[in-house]
């Protein structure tokens, strides 16, 4: 006795429709642009100075919003006819591959050929936007040869002073850590997709914390030092609060990515038995994330002693606040006495690290 496949409802076939359709548009409409800036790169058109066309030059004069509509038009009619000329890459990401092109390999479809030329026009635009210069990186090296001289025959002059603010930067990037653990913590709870589809309210704080969270790791920790900086004043506090927000955003992320991925049998065994929300979470999910979680946590503390050195660049203390300064006035004999006390700190904390994770994990 057969069973009739359920029906999908309306609505939400639309959706998928849509999603789809407005997929494909993006992909399509991007496929376009990058032509067209090829198109006017090798075209040798010149601007107003008689000088050829830059890449942000370029980038204004591209037809955004005719190549869109085009690109609509068109991810439109392959969606319709899909089943003649083949799946198109937003309904294979929304709705799968159709049974018929599963097992083909890709240059028999045209999705894969749109792909295949989507990624090489990818690689010759980002080539033309960043401006690779081979011949220049290869050709003009001299001129950073008294740099490199320099940075090879550390100064003396710095290291007490250098060796002091090392301090300072090791434990601005500990106390910015040990901030965030917490705070991170409780809120990567709220931002695990498989723990927050209970409810209504429960659906609507993942996506309010995951937005937030994504908004906040977007911005650089330099601009939240010179936010702090001009709050709190010049000083390794602000490199401390300034790194600390970044931590949470950063950790969040990974705590909750490792939250997703439990195993939910114990979850299930322990509500079973009648026990509370809270009571699951307690025993059926922290015992699981405990050592990833540690993990996670020794390599943000190695990330944040990294970036403590740029932050010191704007004020926000550490060893950077006294090494930007000699790199301005070309003092390159202390800038490498300085690089090297960095390079050896973060040595030394990679072992250190590397040691403490394959005990925890």
């Amino acid at each position: 006795m057969s069973t009739a496949a359920p029906e999908i409802n309306p609505v939400h076939k639309a959706v998928l429709r849509l999603q789809t359709v407005l997929l494909d548009t993006v992909l399509i409409a991007s496929l376009l642009l990058m032509g067209e800036l090829q198109w006017v790169a090798f075209s040798g058109q010149r601007g107003s100075t008689g000088l050829l066309l830059s890449a942000e030059e370029i980038l204004k004069v591209l037809h955004y919003g005719m190549l869109a509509l085009v690109a609509f038009f068109i991810a439109t009619a392959w969606n319709l006819f899909y089943r003649d000329i083949g799946c198109s890459p937003g309904r294979a990401w929304v709705r799968g591959e159709p049974p018929w092109e599963r097992d083909l390999p890709w240059q028999h479809t045209l999705r894969g050929w749109f792909l295949a030329l989507f990624i090489e026009f990818s690689f010759f635009t980002g080539w033309l936007i960043t401006e690779v210069n081979l011949a220049t990186f290869l050709t003009k090296f001299s001129k950073a040869w008294d740099i490199v001289r320099g940075l090879l025959h550390p100064s003396g002059a710095v290291l007490d002073q250098g060796l002091i603010l090392l301090v300072q930067t090791v434990f601005l990037a500990f106390m910015a850590t040990a901030f965030a653990i917490p705070i991170a913590f409780l809120i990567s709870f709220l931002a695990a997709r498989n723990l927050t589809r209970q409810s209504l309210a429960f659906r609507i704080t993942y996506t309010v914390v995951r937005t937030t969270m994504n908004f906040v790791r977007a911005v650089e920790p330099l601009v939240w030092a010179l936010i702090f900086i001009s709050w709190v004043g010049i000083g390794p506090f602000a490199g401390v609060l300034a790194l600390w927000v970044a931590s949470i955003a950063s950790l969040v992320k990974l705590y909750s990515e490792s939250i997703e991925s439990i195993d939910t049998g114990p979850m299930d065994a322990i509500a079973a038995t009648g026990a509370s929300y809270l009571q699951v979470l307690r025993y059926g999910v922290v015992p699981q994330i405990i050592p990833p979680f540690l993990s996670f946590t020794i390599y943000r503390w190695d990330i944040n002693v990294r970036m403590s050195t740029i932050i010191g660049f704007v004020g926000g203390g550490g060893i950077g606040y006294i090494l930007k300064p000699r790199v301005d006035l070309g003092e390159w004999g202390e800038v490498g006495t300085l690089v090297l006390l960095i390079a050896v700190t973060v040595w030394l904390m990679d072992l250190v690290s590397a040691k403490i994770r394959e005990r925890i994990v």
